[in-house]
C-alpha cells in the first residue's frame, strides 16, 4: 500500500550521485524516477548510471534500483532492512534462485535520509496488489496457459529456496531468538508482540485466530528451512510467465516450508474469494498446488490446515497496521472498523468457521 511522499527530485539526485561517485567514479545519473508515493517497508527509486570504462575508454551505462529503509512511517515494529540486503546478497552469489544483481549497501542515513542498497534493475512485470490480480490489470489479459506458468514456475522457486541449506549459506542471522525457537515458536511470540503495537484497538477475529493457533500448535518435525516470508506471485518480476527475479525479503525466517506454501495459496485466495472475484482461468487448484509441491520438496505437508489460519492471522496484524495507518494518514476516520473488519479478517473468520 503506497503512502505520501515528498522527496524533491533534484536534492535526491545531487545526493546520490555524489554517493554513486565513490563506487563507480567519475558516474553520473543522467535518469531518476522517485516516486510520488512510496510503501510501508520501503522507498524505491529508479536511475540510470552512466561512466566511462577505465580498462577500454568505451562509455556505461546501467540501470539500478535503489530500495530505501522506511523512515516516515513502518509496517512491521522492528524493521530487518539490513537483514533483507545481505540474504539478497547470499542469494544472488551463492544459489540459482533469481534475485536481482545486488551491487551495494549503505548503513548511513545522510545520503537519502536512511539507509539503502542498489540493486540492478530487472525488466518485466508484477502482478498488482492494487487492484488485485484477479479483479484488474495486466494478468487478467494474459492467456490461462501463461498465468499457469507464472504459478508453477514461482512455486518451483519456493521449493528450491526451502531445499536450500540454511547453515551452509550460513543463515543464522536470520534467526531471532529473543521470540523462541526458529519456527511456531518465534512467529506466535512476534506476531502476538506484532498485534497491539499495529492498532491499539478491538481485534476480536485476530484474537480469536491467536488463541486457536496457540491451542492447536503441531510439532515440526524437521530442521528450519529458508523461508521467502512473503512467498506470492506479486512478489516476482515476469518475462512471459517466467520469473526474472523474486523480491522482497524482508520477512525472510527459518521454519517450516508449509508456512511459506500456506501464505502462497492465502494470498491468492484473500485476492479472488478474499474480495469476492473468482480465480482467473488458468490458476491451477491448490489441491493440484499442493501434490505439486510434494513432488518438488520430496516429502509430503504436514498440517497445512494450522498454517493456513497462521497465514489469515499474520495478514489480519498486518492490515490491522495498514488500518492504523489510513487513520494517521486521514484517509479513513479514527472510529472506522477497517483495521479489525476487512477482507482478510472476513475470510479468516469463514476458516475459523470450517469453510477451508
Amino acid at each position: 500500500m503506497p503512502v505520501p511522499d515528498q522527496r524533491d527530485p533534484e536534492i535526491t539526485l545531487r545526493s546520490l550521485a555524489g554517493w554513486l561517485d565513490g563506487r563507480l567514479p567519475g558516474a553520473r545519473i543522467p535518469h531518476l524516477e522517485t516516486p510520488s508515493t512510496s510503501g510501508f517497508s520501503n522507498e524505491t527509486l529508479l536511475f540510470d548510471a552512466a561512466w566511462t570504462d577505465p580498462d577500454d575508454g568505451r562509455g556505461r551505462r546501467e540501470p539500478y534500483v535503489a530500495r530505501v529503509a522506511p523512515a516516515r512511517y513502518q509496517i512491521f515494529p522492528e524493521p530487518r532492512f539490513e537483514e533483507q540486503y545481505r540474504l539478497m546478497r547470499i542469494l544472488d552469489a551463492h544459489t540459482d534462485i533469481p534475485v536481482p544483481p545486488i551491487r551495494w549497501y549503505e548503513p548511513s542515513a545522510d545520503t537519502l535520509g536512511a539507509p539503502f542498497f542498489v540493486m540492478g534493475r530487472v525488466e518485466g512485470r508484477v502482478p498488482t496488489d492494487m487492484p488485485p490480480y484477479h479483479m484488474d490489470g495486466w494478468v487478467t489479459e494474459v492467456s490461462p496457459e501463461e498465468r499457469a506458468a507464472m504459478w508453477w514456475s514461482t512455486l518451483d522457486i519456493l521449493a528450491r529456496v526451502h531445499r536450500l541449506d540454511p547453515v551452509a549459506l550460513d543463515l543464522g542471522f536470520l534467526d531471532q531468538p529473543q521470540w523462541g525457537a526458529p519456527g511456531l515458536g518465534q512467529r506466535l511470540a512476534y506476531y502476538e508482540h506484532y498485534l497491539p503495537w499495529a492498532y491499539d484497538g478491538p481485534q476480536e477475529i485476530a484474537h480469536t485466530a491467536l488463541a486457536w493457533l496457540k491451542a492447536n500448535r503441531p510439532e515440526e518435525l524437521d530442521p528450519p528451512a529458508l523461508l521467502w516470508g512473503d512467498a506470492r506471485i506479486g512478489n516476482v518480476i515476469f518475462q512471459d510467465g517466467v520469473p526474472a527475479a523474486v523480491l522482497d525479503w524482508e520477512n525472510a525466517v527459518l521454519g517450516a516450508p508449509e508456512e511459506d506454501l500456506a501464505w502462497f495459496m492465502f494470498l491468492d485466495r484473500h485476492h479472488s474469494e478474499g474480495i469476492g472475484v473468482p480465480r482467473l482461468e488458468g490458476f491451477p487448484p491448490y489441491a493440484e498446488t499442493v501434490a505439486r509441491y510434494e513432488d518438488l520438496l520430496g516429502r509430503p505437508v504436514r498440517h497445512l490446515e494450522y498454517y493456513e489460519i497462521l497465514s489469515g492471522f499474520k495478514f489480519a496484524v498486518i492490515m490491522a497496521r495498514i488500518g492504523q495507518a489510513m487513520i494517521d494518514f486521514g484517509w479513513i476516520e479514527p472510529g472506522s472498523d477497517f483495521p479489525y473488519d476487512n477482507n482478510c479478517t472476513r475470510l479468516l473468520a469463514r476458516i475459523l468457521g470450517g469453510d477451508q
